[in-house]
C-alpha cells in the first residue's frame, strides 16, 4: 500500500426527485408577478435562490447525519482495539427516524468468516435494508495496516449516505496504557455500493 496523503473530499449529490420537489416548491411559492414575466422552461432568480437555499440545507443534514453516526460508531469500536482478540470489521446504520444508531448483528453467520469476508456480508445486509428505504446512512469500520513496510495501524471508516455522499476516512491510531490515540484523519472518495450502485445512481436519486 501505497503512502496515504493528506487531503479530505467528499462527493455530495442530491437526487432528481429530491431536485423536482425542490423545483415545484420554488414555483408555487414564487410572486405571480415574476412567474408571469418569465418563459415557462425558465427559473426566476428568486426560484434559483430558493432551490440552492433547500440543495444547501439538505446537504448540511446529510454531512451532520454522517458526522453523528461515525463518531458513535468509533466510540462503540474503539473498545475492540484495546483487547487481546483479532481486530474485527464492525457495521452500524442510521435509521429511517434521522435519529436512532444500531450496530448490524449478523446473528452467527460470519463467525468463522475473515475479515474481508465480514466487510462483503456487512454492505450486503447494509444495501438490502437501504435499498427498502429502512436506513438514511450506514458505516463501516475495520482496521489495517498503514504501510506495507510498517507496523502501524489504521482505522478504515467507510461511510455513506442516501443523499449521495460516500467516503472513506483513514485514521492512524497507537494504542498506549490501554487506551487508543488517534491520529489526524485523512478522508478520500469511495465508490457508492450500498444506498447506490454507481455516481450516475446517485445523481439520479435511483437505486
Amino acid at each position: 500500500m501505497t503512502q496515504i496523503k493528506t487531503g479530505t473530499r467528499m462527493m455530495h449529490y442530491v437526487g432528481k426527485s429530491l431536485l423536482r420537489a425542490i423545483l415545484l416548491t420554488a414555483f408555487f411559492m414564487a410572486p405571480s408577478a415574476n412567474a408571469e414575466k418569465a418563459p415557462p422552461t425558465e427559473l426566476t432568480e428568486d426560484q434559483e435562490m430558493a432551490i440552492k437555499h433547500e440543495l444547501s440545507k439538505y446537504a448540511v443534514i446529510g454531512q451532520q447525519q454522517v458526522i453523528r453516526l461515525t463518531e458513535q460508531a468509533t466510540t462503540e469500536y474503539s473498545g475492540t482495539l484495546t483487547d487481546s482478540q483479532l481486530n474485527m470489521p464492525g457495521a452500524w446504520m442510521l435509521l429511517e427516524d434521522g435519529k436512532t444508531i444500531k450496530r448490524i448483528d449478523l446473528d452467527g453467520q460470519a463467525e468463522d468468516a475473515p475479515a474481508q469476508i465480514r466487510i462483503l456480508m456487512y454492505r450486503a445486509a447494509l444495501k438490502s435494508v437501504a435499498r427498502r428505504g429502512k436506513i438514511h446512512a450506514a458505516a463501516i469500520l475495520y482496521t489495517g495496516k498503514l504501510r506495507e513496510d510498517s507496523d502501524d495501524e489504521a482505522l478504515v471508516i467507510e461511510y455513506e449516505h442516501r443523499l449521495g455522499i460516500a467516503g472513506n476516512k483513514v485514521v492512524p491510531y497507537q494504542v498506549e496504557n490501554g487506551r487508543v490515540a488517534y491520529s489526524e484523519p485523512v478522508a478520500s472518495e469511495k465508490p457508492f455500493q450500498i444506498f447506490y450502485d454507481s455516481k450516475s445512481d446517485a445523481k439520479d436519486g435511483s437505486n
